[in-house]
C-alpha cells in the first residue's frame, strides 16, 4: 500500500472516530459541567490552539481575510456550531447513541428543504430520505418510547433542522477560502455566543471544582484535542487530497461509531429498535451521500460530527 493510500485511510480513521467519540465525550461531560458553558469554552479553547498552529505554520498573515468573509463564517459557525450547545443540553437526558443517529438526519432535511426550494433531486436520494426519515419516527414516536424523553428528542430533530438549514446558507455565503482559518473564525463565535449563553441561563453557580468530576474534564480535553484540532487537520488533509465523495463517507459512519462508542463507554444498550433505526438512517444518508458524485444532486454535510462543525468545501461545522 502506498504512503498516500495510508495518509488517507488514517485521515478517514482520524475523522470518523475522533468525531464519532464525541457524542458519547458530550454526554460524560455534561453530566457535571454545565452544558452551554462547557460547550462554549471547548471551541473557544478549540479555536485558541488552532489559531496558534496556524500562525506557527503561515505566520499572522494567513488569518488577513476581508471583513464580509470572516463576518460570514462567524455568522455561519453560531448557527451551525451553535447548534452543538443545543445538542449538550439534550444529552443530558437522551443517550449519546440516538442523539448521534437523529443528528444523522441532517443531509435528509437538507435534501428535503431543497426539494421545497423547488430542487430536482434523483429517484435514489428520494428513497432515501423517504428510509432515513422511517428510522427516525421509529426513534421518537412513542412506540418507539426508550429512545428518551419526547421533548428533548424533538429539541435534537429541531437543532438538525436548523444545522441543514444553515449548511444550505453556507453555500450563499462568502467565507474565507482557507479552510482551517474559516473553521477558526466559525469555532471562536460560537464560543462566545454559548458562553454568553450559559452565563445568562445562570450556569456560572455550576462551575465549581468541587462540582465538575475528573470524567468530564477527561471529556473536555477529549472534545478540543481529537475531537476538534486532530478531526479538523485531518478534514482538512481530506477535502484536499481526496474526492467529496470519500470525504463524504463521514455522514454515515459517524452515527455507528457513536453507537458503538455509547455502548463500550457508557453502557448505553443497543435495543432491537434503536438498530432498526441505525439501519433505516444510515443506509438513507449512505443513498443521499453517493448521489453527491452527480453534479446536479442535493449536497449532504461535511460536518463534524456531534461536537464538531459541519463544513462545506471551503470550511467545516458536530462535534
Amino acid at each position: 500500500m502506498n504512503t498516500g493510500r495510508w495518509r488517507t485511510l488514517a485521515a478517514l480513521g482520524t475523522v470518523y472516530l475522533a468525531w464519532g467519540g464525541t457524542y458519547p465525550a458530550i454526554r460524560v461531560m455534561v453530566r457535571t459541567a454545565p452544558p452551554l458553558l462547557s460547550t462554549g469554552a471547548r471551541f473557544l479553547a478549540a479555536a485558541a490552539l488552532l489559531s496558534g498552529c496556524l500562525v506557527l505554520t503561515g505566520g499572522r498573515g494567513r488569518f488577513a481575510v476581508g471583513r464580509r468573509s470572516a463576518l460570514g463564517a462567524a455568522a455561519i459557525g453560531t448557527v451551525i456550531l451553535g447548534d452543538i450547545g443545543l445538542l449538550a443540553l439534550a444529552e443530558q437526558e437522551v443517550e449519546a447513541g440516538i442523539a448521534a443517529l437523529i443528528i444523522a438526519s441532517v443531509p435528509l432535511w437538507i435534501v428535503l428543504l431543497r426539494v421545497l426550494a423547488r430542487d430536482r433531486p434523483g429517484p435514489s436520494t428520494l428513497a432515501g430520505v423517504g428510509l432515513g426519515f422511517g428510522g427516525v419516527a421509529v426513534l421518537i414516536l412513542p412506540a418507539g418510547g426508550a429512545a428518551g424523553p419526547l421533548g428533548w428528542l424533538v429539541v435534537l430533530l429541531a437543532a438538525a433542522v436548523v444545522e441543514a438549514g444553515g449548511q444550505i446558507a453556507s453555500q450563499r455565503t462568502r467565507l474565507p477560502a482557507d479552510l482551517l482559518v474559516s473553521t477558526t473564525l466559525q469555532l471562536l463565535a460560537a464560543g462566545a455566543v454559548l458562553a454568553l449563553a450559559g452565563v445568562a441561563a445562570g450556569e456560572l453557580g455550576d462551575v465549581g471544582a468541587a462540582r465538575v468530576s475528573t470524567d468530564a474534564l477527561i471529556a473536555f480535553a477529549y472534545l478540543v484535542i481529537p475531537g476538534s484540532l486532530l478531526a479538523y487537520g485531518a478534514f482538512a488533509w481530506l477535502l484536499a487530497h481526496q474526492p467529496i465523495s470519500v470525504v463524504a463517507t463521514y455522514a454515515y459512519v459517524n452515527p455507528v461509531v457513536a453507537l458503538l462508542a455509547g455502548r463500550i463507554v457508557l453502557g448505553e444498550q443497543i435495543t432491537p429498535t434503536a438498530m432498526i433505526a441505525t439501519a433505516a438512517i444510515v443506509t438513507g444518508v449512505a443513498l443521499v451521500v453517493r448521489d453527491t458524485r452527480r453534479p446536479d444532486a442535493a449536497q449532504p454535510p461535511r460536518r463534524g460530527g456531534g461536537g464538531g462543525p459541519v463544513a462545506s468545501d471551503r470550511r467545516p461545522v458536530s462535534g
